[in-house]
Parts: C-alpha cells; structure tokens; sequence
C-alpha cells in the first residue's frame, strides 16, 4: 500500500494534554477552485464511464513538495496536468471519484478549497462547506507515462493546435478502415505535416518544426486516434509555448508546461493522401470570402435532405450561384458576388463538409478555391499551410 495510506491515524493528545499531532500518511493542500475545476474537467474526459477496473473511473492526485499534479488513464490514452495555483502543505496522494468531486468543484462557490486525504477518505473544505469521500488506495492506479525523451520534434502550440482543429474534422471514427479514425502525423528536418480524411474529403495542414536530438523521422505510421487528438488540443492552454513530440514505438508522447500526454498509435496503412491533390496546372482558381461563402452555403443547405444533400455551386458571370433542391423540402437559390469571369463550371458538393472547412477559419479571411469540372476534386487552399479536398457528389445532369 502506498506510504502516504500505510498508517493509522494517531490521536491528536496524550495524556498531559500536549498539542495535536498531524496524521501519519495526511495529504494537505489547499487550491483555487476554478483553477482545479479547469484542469479537473479536461483530464476527467480520458477517464472512462465503465471499466472493468474500477479505479480508472477516478482521478489520482499526486502531491509533492513542488506542486500537485492529476493524472487519468483508460489504458489507451494517459494525460497527467499540473494544478496551478497550489499551496502544499503535506506532501502525498489521493484518488478523486470523477463524478461526486466533479460535482463539489461545481457547485461550490468558495474561491480557494482545502483538500486533505489519509487512509479514511479525503475530505474537502470550503468557507462554510465540508464534505469527506470514500478513500481508495492510490497504489492500484496505474503509472502514467512522463515524458523523458532526449530526442524529439519540438512545435509551437499555436501551430499544432491549430493542425489538430483542421485535421480531426475530416477523420472518421465509425469507418471500417481503422487508420481513418485518427490524424497521420509526418515529420522531416524542419516540417511537421498533419493529415485526416474519411474517404470522401481530405484536410492537411504544415508547418515549420524544430528537432532536438535525432528524433526518427516518421514513415507514414504515426497515426494518432482522433480522441487523443481533441484531447491534446484541449489541453494546450498556452498557444505561445512549444509544444514537445516524441514517438516511441506504438506509441506518442506530447508535452506541454504543464502537461504531458501519451497514447497509443492506431494500426493499419494510411491513404496515400498526395495522391488525392489533383495537379494544380490547368485548373480555375477562385478566390471566396470566408464569411459570405459561409452564409450562403449555410442558407442553400435549408433545402436539403438526408437523401438529396447535395448543392449545385455554378459558377458564372461574376458570381456564384448555389441552389438546393429536394422533394419534401424545397428548393433554395443563393447568389454572392464573387471575381470570376471564365466558363460556367457547375459542380456538386456535400454542404456539411464545405462547412466544416469553412467553420475553422477566421471569417475576416479568405481561400482559393481550385476546380477543373464536376467530376474532379474541389481544392480549397489558404495561404497558412491548410488544403482540404472535397469529392464531388454525381450530377443529376
């Protein structure tokens, strides 16, 4: 059993009335609750709801003379956050029931908690609140990796943060193909290259990177489940700091300041994504506004169904017309203004994933979009690094 449970509480006086002596094996802090609910609710999403071990469904807390840090785990994935904002008194550790302490950071209103736990439960202290929960033995939570590679790739945390947002999007966790449920993560000398698709569209997005040591260069099997990647993006909190990479066998390691996150990889052979860009000679480039293509895609959507979801993007004459057409529904026809003065092209595409592009840029912004006919793929580029493909739907023409 774990030194900080190992001993019975003593009593607090002997006989000649000396002053109370601390229990043996006490853990003691005392925290800004909001700052402990923040970090509580990102590491508690790795936790699974139903385990056959139950100490998963909790979070352990590991106290040191440094800080305090919560570490969960559902054997896939394992994150371990530093608490900031900790005031240490006893060195140690605790298991936290998810649920029930979730609940007291919640609904307290106190602006700085006291936690204290030993062999009886641990307890939480607030201003005019007290509440004391189950113990359980924090030698049966398993150990969560730290990160301690020498070599590794190193990328800001706005960059990768930003890579996962536009990746993730394209990625397909119901698909039989299990390599298309997580994002290929591809490196070399000083770039760093994040790829998702589904079979239907295709999201890539570079970027600069730095290499400390002699990290491998990655051969197209470092794909990493898509979960593992929402969670890492959630747990970049700092965009200005850099964010450190290590792969190691079937596995990857991310570390922030005060995080460090590791998962196992996804098996299975990844598409060849250059393939899917078509050659960029030959075709029609438009430039389109984020926000007014956004809009009109949104309102020529109106008039789809799940079984004719499809908008027809004609463009002609200075101008983009989308309209939208199905039988128990209606139809839809928007226009927006836009620099083409070439043939008219119609091509139709499946509005959920032009909006899914369009959702995770800035709407003050702009893109190209590049197409050939409507049997080819639709290329939507911005000039940070970011292309998605779209493959057209058949043409009722």
């Amino acid at each position: 059993m774990s030194s900080t449970l190992a001993s019975p509480s003593l009593d607090h006086s002997t006989s000649d009335g000396a002053h109370e002596h601390p229990k043996v094996g006490t853990m003691k802090i005392s925290c800004n609750r909001e700052k402990l609910l923040s970090v509580f609710q990102v590491v508690a999403a790795v936790a699974p709801s139903r385990s056959p071990k139950p100490i998963l469904r909790n979070i352990k807390l590991e106290v040191t003379a440094e800080g305090a840090t919560l570490l969960a785990t559902d054997l896939e994935i394992g994150i371990r956050i530093a608490v900031p904002e900790v005031e240490v008194e006893i060195p140690g550790e605790a298991i936290l029931p998810i649920a029930r302490f979730g609940a007291i950071l919640r609904e307290s209103s106190d602006e700085k908690l006291s936690l204290e736990a030993d062999s009886q439960g641990t307890s939480v202290h607030g201003e005019r609140s007290q509440f004391k929960l189950p113990a359980e033995d924090p030698a049966e939570f398993p150990t969560i990796a730290e990160f301690q590679e020498e070599a590794y790739f190193e990328v800001s945390g706005r960059l990768f943060r930003e890579m996962i947002r536009r990746t993730v999007l394209a990625t397909d966790n119901e698909s039989s193909r299990y390599a298309l449920g997580g994002v290929l993560l591809e490196f070399d000398a000083d770039k760093i290259v994040a790829v998702g698709t589904d079979g239907r569209r295709l999201s890539k997005m570079e970027g600069p990177v730095a290499r400390h040591g002699e990290p491998a260069d990655s051969e197209g099997t470092t794909i990493v489940p898509t979960r593992a990647m929402q969670l890492i993006e959630r747990a970049i909190s700092d965009l200005d700091s850099e964010i450190a990479i290590a792969a190691r066998g079937n596995e990857i390691l991310v570390r922030g300041p005060h995080m460090t996150i590791h998962t196992r990889l996804l098996e299975g052979r990844f598409p060849r994504w250059r393939d899917v860009f078509p050659s960029r000679e030959g075709v029609i480039s438009v430039d389109l506004p984020v926000a007014g293509f956004y809009g009109a895609v949104r309102q020529a959507a109106i008039a789809t169904s799940e079984e004719s979801r499809g908008i027809d993007f004609t463009f002609a004459d200075g101008s983009v017309v989308l309209a939208g057409q199905a039988a128990d529904v209606g139809q839809a026809r928007v226009e927006l203004p836009v620099a083409y003065d070439g043939q008219s092209l119609t091509i139709k595409l499946d509005p959920r994933f032009v909006m899914d592009f369009l959702k995770v840029l800035s709407g003050d912004t702009s893109f190209k979009l590049e197409l050939r006919d409507h049997e080819s793929a639709a290329v939507c580029w911005t000039d940070d690094g970011f292309g998605y493909v779209i493959m057209p739907l058949a043409s009722d023409r």
